[in-house]
This record gives structure tokens, C-alpha cells and sequence, in this order.
């Protein structure tokens, strides 16, 4: 057993020289109004706020003072066969290095003392999707990750080997956070590994210190504050809570998965729907109010609608006579909004006849985990054919855990994609085989995980060869009861830019088709009208008009689920709402009646107010009058004209 002290640091100054006591307090009031509200929502206690301030202006990393590493070499006398196996498969094979932090001031360390509470660097902070090009190439990098994990590694050049060990292990090690404000991509959640000292702090149920990630914005550096949650004696161990405040038994010991590997074959893996509470605390928590009952306004058919809307694609491309643009919301006869209507009561109470661009709860299609809950009303427990096995990582970890466990057992694919509850665009939408991946993400924002379609319908591409593609079609719900739904048989077609292979799995040009969003990336462009005969080329034994069947008998049965049942646990049926919504999907193969092979639609995702620049700069070949048919309709069915005639 061996300790050492901690990194070695500058000593802390007492006072921050030059600054009359009046100066210090306001500049302590200025640091409160700006950081104040990530630090409580941490915890930390405001008695250490000023002398965060003052280590934080003077780069005072004083830990060394205080704690030491101890190493530890544990051998376990009596082992048995599984533990063997298990620690076989670990970066480290032989007697199992231990390290833990420790208390080494003889006076010890007291909590209320306005200067116990620490600055921890971080050695690599990365988004998850530049890590193993940053292993590759930032010098230095690959060799300290490799020693901090307790990785071995030899030479001076990164191998693949030292790479693909470090990208598996570093989920022992990262920890997350988010900024609050800037675009979408800036907002993305970032992780990071403490240095060699914070990453040598244990995790105990009952810790003894706490730990939080903190940006301080003057200096825009982000680092780990640690502070104790009681007194600690020389020798006393420091330890934190890697499943911090997670208090359900079982979902803690799926947290504390990647650092005690746990056998969870025998829970239940399956997943029912939820109950109504669980919908009825989406509502709340979204703020949305359900509208009151209101007849249907028949307007006369030469009545010119005023729109007032904050699209601009709407705002340039609506030029049929019957409708006119005003800048006043309060005289409108149609809102067509691009972010979400919040208040529908006090719309069906004051405006009964004013039309808008959504439905109340149509979360429940837009948002990933309730798509998934609502598609189990078709496909029982584990959802229809024609949705991916979807857990949400918030409420059903243990039983993914238990499925991911079992296919492994079995010997099946066991590749997922993890993908935030409410995000388009494949932002913070990870491809992974690694359970313990999977598990940390859940740590950044709330995810679903999702079955990775390990053999999908390529299309070959001369330039590429045979790749992954999506389709993206544009339905519009005209109503709920009856439930009319229509389709526009133009759609449009993303294509990844590299040969499809289950490697490389942050390869995101081999795995994503989204690349009209990166100026850097090659966009490739098939017009659906020139897709189809060469899909059929490429398929003969499957005419896209089966295909497409497929696709609206998928797209039939999810909105009948979806409106189901009365809201909150289903689309309101209110009848001033009509909506369009873009459906993005993938063909996977699947066997059919006697092991035919089959094409089987896969619903990716369902997006409020879609992106239509393509749909509105080009117009597409034919009528696009006549080319919105009708998918499901219990009333009559014909064609209708596209978003004119349909919206009214």
C-alpha cells in the first residue's frame, strides 16, 4: 500500500491582495447574480462562494494540500470462475491496481470552513463524436488517457487497439454537462475526465464529499468543484456518489453497471405502456391546457382567409388568392406558428373559429419516448413491426439492461442508437454496442435508446457503393374523429455518404444520412420521380408501389394508436387543428411468411412543422394538386389539393 500527494499546486492565497473588503463584496455580489443559480442548483453551500471566487480569479488548485492517492494492489485469495472471466476481459488482466483519495492534513478537514471546497482540472473534454479523432492526433492524449485508465501501452503512435480500449473505458471515467444558452449544437452536452487526481476518487453510497461541473464565464473554463458533507479526519477516505441523486434501488444499480457488473437476466425486459399518469404529467409538465368543446366554423367558399405566421417559408410560398398574410395575430382567421401553442382553452373559449397549425398533445407523436409508448397500443409490450425496439432510459433502464443482457447471451446484434427525447437534425445521436455507453447517456439529457437496424435496404451509389437511405414523407391530419389523414406521394430521399458496414460506428457519414445541415459534407440529391425506377432495378422483386403500400399501412396504423384514446393519452380532437407533420423512415430486411424475405418500413421519427425549403423552392414534377391522397379515411376518399383545400 503506498499513498502519494496529490498534484502539486501553487498555495492558496488568503486574501486577494490590493482589494479593499467594499471591493471583495461587490465583486462576491457580481459573482452570485452571474453564477448563483448553477451553484445552488448543485448544491453548493454559499458559504464557499467567496473563496470559489477567489481560487477561481487566481487559478488556486490547492487540493494538494489536503488529500493524497493512495495505491492499493488488491488480490483476491478466493476467486471464483465467473470473477475470473470478468476480470480477464478488464485492460489490466493481472492483480488489479486500486487507487483511492484520501485525507492528509493532520488537522483533517472541517466542513464548515469557508475554504474547504477544491478546483479539480479536467484532462480531456470532448463531444463524443470527436474522441477518437482527438485520440488520434492531439499529441500526448491517447498515452495519458491510456495511464490514467490503466490501460497498457507501448510506443509513441496511437494504435487501434490502444484507441478502440480507451473509447471503451473512458465511460468508467466521463462525466457531463450542457450550457444553457447559445444554438443547438453549442448546447450539446459535453464530457469530460477530471485529472489523475479526480478521477482517483471512489464511488460509496454514503460519500463523504460531493462533486459538481462548474463553467466560470469570465475565464470560460469549465472545471470540478468538490467539497466535504462532513468532517474528515487524517487517513479518512474521499469518495462521491457515481449514481448521485438516484434514489430507486434498482435503477442505481443499473447506474453503477460500468463499475459493478451485475447479472440482470432474470428481470423482465418487457415494456407495457404507461399509465395514464404517466401522460398526464407530460401535460403538466408542458404547460399545455386542453381546449373546450367548440362546433366547427363553416366559412363561405369564397371566404379569403387571413394567415398570420412566423414561417417564413409560409410567409413566401402561400400565394393562392383565397389567402392573405396580416401582420396581426388578433385578426387572423388561420395562426400557423412555428413554435408550440401552449394555451388552447383560452383559445377555444375567445377565437372558437380561428384555425391553427397543431393539435393538442401531439407530443405524443412528435417526441421519441411517446411515440414509442403510444406504438405499443399496436405491437404490445415490445411495439409493432414496424418501429424499432425502443426503451426509454429515464423509466425503463432496468428492464433494457435485462434485453440487452439476454441478446447478448443469445448471441444476437446487439448495436443501439441513442437519440434525445426531442431533437431532429441526428444532433447528440450516438450508434453503439457498448452497454456502459449507453448508460452514462443517459447522465446528459433525457434519451431513448433504440435498436440499431443492423441490416437495412441499401441503394447503391456509383460514386460510393451501397449505402443507408431514409425517406421523409409529409402527412397532413386534417382531423382525430373521424380520423382523416393524407399523404403527399412526393417525398424526398437522404442518403449517407459512405459503404454501409457495422464498424466505425462514430463514422457519422456512414451512419447518418442527415448532411444538408454541414456545408463541409456532401449532400447527395435523388428527386423521388428518378429514386423509384432505379430503386426497382436494384430490387426487381419489389415494386415500390408494394413498398409504398407498406409505408402507409405503417403510417395508418400509428395514427390510429395515436388517436386512440382521449387526450391526454391521445391527440385532442379539436376542430380547429390541422397539422403537418414529416415521417422519416428506413427499410430494413425481415422475414416473412415461410422465410420469405420482406421489406419492412422502420418509423424513425415524426417532426412538428418540418423543413419544407426543398418542397417550396421546387416545384415538383406533375400537379402537386392532385397529388395528396388519402391514406385512411372512415368518411370518403379522394384526392384533395395539397395543404389548400386540406387545411380548410
Amino acid at each position: 500500500m503506498e499513498a502519494e500527494r496529490g498534484p502539486e499546486r501553487p498555495p492558496a492565497e488568503r486574501s486577494s491582495p490590493g482589494q479593499t473588503p467594499e471591493e471583495g463584496a461587490e465583486a462576491l455580489a457580481e459573482f452570485a447574480a452571474l453564477h448563483g443559480p448553477a451553484l445552488r442548483a448543485s448544491g453548493v453551500p454559499e458559504r464557499y462562494w467567496g473563496r470559489l471566487l477567489h481560487k477561481l480569479e487566481h487559478e488556486v488548485f490547492d487540493a494538494g494540500e489536503v488529500f493524497g492517492i493512495m495505491q492499493v494492489e488488491e488480490v483476491e485469495e478466493e476467486e471464483d470462475e465467473a470473477a475470473r472471466e470478468v476480470r480477464k476481459k478488464q485492460p489490466n488482466p493481472g492483480s488489479e491496481l486500486c487507487y483511492k483519495v484520501i485525507v492528509t492534513r493532520e488537522s483533517g478537514l472541517q466542513a464548515a470552513n469557508p475554504n474547504s471546497i477544491f478546483l479539480i482540472d479536467h484532462a480531456w473534454t470532448c463531444r463524443v463524436e470527436h474522441a477518437r479523432q482527438q485520440l488520434q492526433q492531439v499529441p500526448g492524449l491517447l498515452h495519458r488517457m491510456a495511464n490514467l485508465m490503466g490501460i497498457e501501452f507501448h510506443g509513441e503512435l496511437p494504435s487501434a487497439e490502444a484507441v478502440a480500449l480507451v473509447l471503451e473505458e473512458m465511460w468508467k471515467f466521463n462525466q457531463t454537462y450542457q450550457l444553457a444558452h447559445g444554438t443547438a449544437e453549442e448546447k450539446m452536452p459535453v464530457w469530460y475526465i477530471m485529472d489523475e487526481f479526480g478521477s482517483r476518487i471512489q464511488h460509496a453510497d454514503v460519500p463523504s464529499f460531493a462533486t459538481a461541473p462548474f463553467f466560470y464565464m469570465p475565464q470560460q473554463v469549465a472545471y470540478t468543484l468538490l467539497w466535504p458533507l462532513r468532517d474528515l479526519d487524517t487517513g479518512e477516505e474521499v469518495t462521491r456518489d457515481f449514481a448521485y441523486g438516484e434514489t430507486d434501488p434498482l435503477i442505481r444499480k443499473c447506474m453503477l453497471l460500468p463499475w459493478a457488473p451485475t447479472d440482470m437476466l432474470d428481470l423482465s425486459s418487457c415494456t407495457p405502456e404507461p399509465p395514464a399518469e404517466h401522460y398526464q404529467a407530460i401535460l403538466e409538465e408542458n404547460k399545455e391546457k386542453l381546449p373546450l368543446d367548440v362546433n366547427p366554423v363553416v366559412h363561405p367558399h369564397d371566404h379569403i382567409f387571413k394567415v398570420y405566421t412566423d414561417v417564413q417559408q409560409v410567409a413566401s410560398s402561400l400565394t393562392h388568392p383565397r389567402f392573405t398574410l396580416t401582420q396581426s395575430e388578433a385578426d387572423a382567421d388561420i395562426l400557423f406558428n412555428f413554435s408550440h401553442f401552449k394555451d388552447y382553452r383560452k383559445l377555444s373559449q375567445e377565437r372558437p373559429g380561428v384555425l391553427l397549425n397543431q393539435f393538442p398533445c401531439e407530443n405524443l407523436l412528435t417526441v421519441k419516448d411517446c411515440l414509442a409508448s403510444i406504438a405499443r397500443r399496436a405491437g404490445g409490450p415490445e411495439g409493432p413491426a414496424w418501429l424499432p425496439r425502443t426503451f426509454n432510459l429515464r423509466t425503463e433502464l432496468p428492464q433494457f439492461v435485462s434485453y440487452f443482457q439476454q441478446r447478448e447471451r443469445w448471441g444476437e446484434d446487439n448495436h443501439w442508437i441513442c437519440k434525445p427525447w426531442n431533437l431532429a437534425r441526428s444532433l447528440d445521436t450516438h450508434v453503439t454496442k457498448s452497454l456502459h455507453s449507453i448508460i452514462r447517456h443517459r447522465e446528459s439529457t433525457p434519451k431513448v435508446v433504440s435498436k440499431y437496424i443492423e441490416s437495412p435496404v441499401l441503394f447503391l451509389r456509383e460514386d460510393v457503393g451501397k449505402v443507408k437511405f431514409d425517406v421523409r414523407y409529409i402527412v397532413l391530419l386534417r382531423s382525430v374523429k373521424p380520423l382523416r389523414l393524407f399523404v403527399y406521394d412526393v417525398f424526398w430521399l437522404r442518403f449517407s455518404n459512405r459503404a454501409f458496414a457495422l464498424n466505425d460506428l462514430d463514422d457519422y457519414e456512414k451512419h447518418f444520412t442527415v448532411m444538408n445541415y454541414d456545408p463541409d459534407v456532401v449532400l447527395k440529391q435523388v428527386h423521388c420521380e428518378e429514386f423509384i425506377p432505379e430503386f426497382e432495378k436494384q430490387y426487381p422483386e419489389f415494386p415500390w408501389t408494394g413498398v409504398q403500400a407498406e409505408i402507409f399501412r405503417a403510417f395508418t396504423e400509428l395514427f390510429q394508436v395515436a388517436c386512440a384514446k382521449p387526450p391526454p393519452l391521445g391527440l385532442c380532437d379539436y376542430p380547429s387543428s390541422r397539422a403537418m407533420y414529416a415521417v422519416d423512415l428506413m427499410l430494413k430486411w425481415d422475414n416473412g411468411p415461410h422465410g420469405k424475405r420482406v421489406m419492412q418500413p422502420q418509423i424513425l421519427e415524426v417532426n412538428f412543422n418540418p423543413d419544407c425549403e426543398r418542397a417550396c423552392s421546387k416545384a415538383a414534377p406533375g400537379d402537386a394538386a392532385s397529388s395528396l391522397r388519402v391514406v385512411w379515411a372512415p368518411v370518403y376518399k379522394h384526392t384533395l389539393p395539397f395543404l389548400r383545400g386540406a387545411m380548410l
